[in-house]
């Protein structure tokens, strides 16, 4: 049932965002933005952590999620380094996914052989 609900939840989150796409005209980065911030914004009310647990990989996986990851990280480390966290905490918290995402892409590419679009 947990993988049902996530992907109603993540399937959810994609329509709405092809419904913004469609209807407004917002250019995909600035949607991809607006994500990635409204995500730090539900982390830091406090609103995403139980969605999060309800939804499961449904909302982890999407930019929302990597909003609130980026979010989690700059509080944690604004708690233990000070100022300075401001500036390191998203950074480790998100380098693992980063670095896979890095990694797969450059594989990827090796394997099937991506040609320019003309």
């Amino acid at each position: 049932m947990d993988f049902v609900k996530a992907f109603l939840i993540g399937g959810l989150i994609c329509a709405l965002v092809q419904i913004l796409m469609e209807k407004t005209k917002l250019m995909p980065g600035r949607i991809m933005v607006l994500l990635v911030c409204g995500g730090a914004v539900l982390g830091a009310v406090g609103l995403y952590e139980p969605f999060q647990e309800f939804a499961g990989a449904g909302a982890s996986v999407p930019l929302l999620g990597f909003g609130n990851l980026l979010w989690k990280g700059v509080k944690e480390a604004v708690e233990t380094d000070g100022f300075l966290g401001i500036f390191m905490g998203g950074f480790t918290a998100s380098a693992v996914g980063i670095s896979a995402a890095l990694i797969f892409g450059y594989l990827a590419s090796l394997i099937f052989q991506p040609k320019m679009k003309k």
